[in-house]
């Protein structure tokens, strides 16, 4: 059984934080291979202006060059209307695959309000991973995660990872003040989005 990691997201621009997120996610979940797969039209917020899908592709296979396994998909990208979840794991779901679906706090708390969240379950191991320490957030997770299993019935496995505190909106709003991102996001993503002049304002 080939075991298949899925992370999706705007990546818009990717940074550091995404990059040991999905490292971490590959080695706790034993991963043979993790597809990394930028958002065509996200369903759940707005899409951040500066960038083209061409450039969001191509700044996330910069960030894994090199990293063995991971495969950067434009799969959502090519198709047409909203990038919804259980599409993408319909696409990629198969007899001798087990799939792992790598989401983020907010993503966790709000699953079950997704399109078809029933198969969402049936079809992926749903995972997460926080970038943050907060108890009161903590007890949210865990009351979700055991109604998950009472009504899914599949546990939701966290995955462990040193925080790291960035976010795509600090990365552009530092590139619009004109800010060095030295250090938030891998070094053929910076030269890229300088080269390229995104997010300037």
């Amino acid at each position: 059984m080939l075991r298949v990691g899925i992370y999706g997201g705007t990546f818009s621009p990717i940074h550091i934080g995404h990059v040991e997120a999905a490292k971490a996610f590959m080695s706790q979940m034993w991963l043979d291979v993790l597809f990394v797969i930028p958002t065509g039209v996200s369903p759940h917020k707005e899409m951040s202006v500066g960038a083209s899908n061409a450039d969001r592709l191509r700044m996330c296979e910069l960030a894994f060059e090199g990293v063995e396994g991971v495969i950067v998909s434009d799969l959502e990208m090519r198709r047409e209307g909203k990038s919804y979840t259980v599409d993408t794991l319909r696409h990629l779901s198969d007899s001798d695959r087990r799939l792992f679906l790598l989401c983020g706090t907010d993503m966790i708390l709000t699953l079950d309000q997704w399109r078809d969240p029933d198969e969402i379950f049936r079809l992926a191991y749903p995972t997460y991973i926080r970038r943050e320490e907060d108890a009161e957030v903590d007890e949210k997770l865990v009351a979700k995660i055991t109604e998950y299993r009472n009504k899914y019935g599949k546990n939701v496995v966290r995955i462990n990872a040193p925080a790291v505190v960035v976010s795509s909106s600090e990365v552009r709003a530092k590139i619009g003040n004109g800010e060095d991102i030295t250090g938030l996001v891998p070094p053929a993503v910076a030269e890229y989005i300088k080269e390229k002049g995104l997010y300037a304002k």
